[in-house]
C-alpha cells in the first residue's frame, strides 16, 4: 500500500474513474444546459445560434423573477420549519418514553413517493370533501377555504405538505447529532443547577451547530431546485400563483418545445443556487 500511495500514477489510475464519472454526471450537463441557452431550439429540429438572446429575456421575465420569489419564499419556510425539527428532536433526545415509536411515524413520509404524497394531499384540501374542510364545516364555518384553489392561499397550502414530507429526513439526522452529545457535559450541568431549556440552549445547539449549518443549506438549494410534488399538486397554477423555478423551466422545455430558453432558465436556476449557497456559506462562517 505504501508503495501504490507514492506512486502518483497508480493514485491517478485510481481517481480517474470517479473523475469521469464526475465529469460526464454533472459537469458536462451543466456546460450543455449553458450552451443550448444560447440557442434558438425545440429540442428535435435545427439549433439556430442567437447568442445571449436568451438570457437577456430570462433577465426581463417578470414570471421568472415571480417564480424565483416563490421559490426563494419556499426556501425561507424550509429554514423556519428547522426550528421546529430542532425542538422535536431535542425532546425525542431526552428519552422520553414511546420516543422509538414517534421516531418511526416521522419517517413514514419519507417512505412515500412525491406523487403519493401529493395526491394524498389534494384529498386532505378538497374544498368540499377533503379532511381538513369537512372539519371546518363541522364547526359551522359556512364558507371554507379553498386551500389549492385561491391564488392568495395555493403557494402556502403546497408548503405545507414539502414540510411534512421531509420532517423525518431532518428530525433523523438532528437526533443522531443530538445524542453524540457527551452526556458528561449535560450532568455536569444539571449538578450545576441548568435546567432543561437551558443545557439545549446553552450545550446540546451549540455543540451541533455545524450540522445545523449543513441542513440550512441543504433546505436552501432543495427548495430552490423544487418540482415534483408542486407540479403534481397544482402544475404551477392557479394561473402562476405557485410557479417556482424548475416547474417554470419545466413548462418552457417540455411544454412549449422552447428547449433553448427553458435550458436558459435552468442555467439561470443552477447560478442562484450557487450564490445562494455562497452568500449563505459566508454568513454562517462569519457568525461563527
Amino acid at each position: 500500500m505504501k508503495n501504490v500511495m507514492s506512486n502518483k500514477v497508480a493514485i491517478a489510475l485510481y481517481v480517474l474513474p470517479s473523475l469521469l464519472l464526475v465529469l460526464f454526471l454533472i459537469y458536462i450537463p451543466i456546460a450543455l444546459t449553458g450552451y443550448y441557452g444560447l440557442m434558438d431550439w425545440d429540442g428535435v429540429g435545427q439549433m439556430k445560434f442567437i447568442g445571449l438572446e436568451n438570457y437577456k429575456e430570462l433577465i426581463h421575465d417578470k414570471l421568472f423573477w415571480e417564480s424565483t420569489w416563490h421559490s426563494v419564499l419556499l426556501a425561507l419556510f424550509s429554514v423556519l420549519s428547522l426550528v421546529g425539527y430542532l425542538i422535536v428532536s431535542l425532546v425525542l433526545a431526552s428519552k422520553i418514553k414511546g420516543a422509538n415509536v414517534f421516531r418511526k411515524i416521522y419517517i413514514i413520509p419519507m417512505l412515500m413517493s412525491s406523487v403519493a404524497i401529493a395526491q394524498l394531499w389534494i384529498k386532505i384540501f378538497d374544498p368540499m370533501n377533503g379532511l381538513i374542510n369537512s372539519l371546518f364545516m363541522m364547526l359551522g364555518v359556512e364558507d371554507p377555504p379553498l386551500w389549492l384553489a385561491d391564488p392568495n392561499m395555493a403557494l402556502y397550502s403546497v408548503f405545507v405538505p414539502i414540510v411534512w414530507q421531509y420532517a423525518g429526513f431532518y428530525i433523523i439526522i438532528i437526533y443522531a447529532a443530538l445524542i453524540n452529545v457527551p452526556q458528561e457535559l449535560i450532568e455536569a450541568a444539571r449538578i450545576d443547577g441548568a435546567n432543561a431549556f437551558q443545557i439545549a440552549y446553552k450545550i446540546k445547539v451549540p455543540l451541533i451547530s455545524g450540522v445545523l449549518k449543513v441542513l440550512i443549506i441543504l433546505a436552501v438549494v432543495g427548495s430552490l431546485k423544487y418540482f415534483d410534488l408542486i407540479y403534481v399538486m397544482t402544475g404551477g397554477g392557479p394561473g402562476h400563483a405557485t410557479e417556482v423555478m424548475a416547474s417554470y423551466m419545466y413548462k418552457e422545455a417540455f411544454g412549449k418545445f422552447n428547449f433553448g430558453y427553458g435550458s436558459a432558465v435552468g442555467f439561470g436556476l443552477l447560478v442562484i443556487s450557487m450564490g445562494t449557497t455562497w452568500v449563505i456559506q459566508k454568513l454562517l462562517n462569519t457568525n461563527k
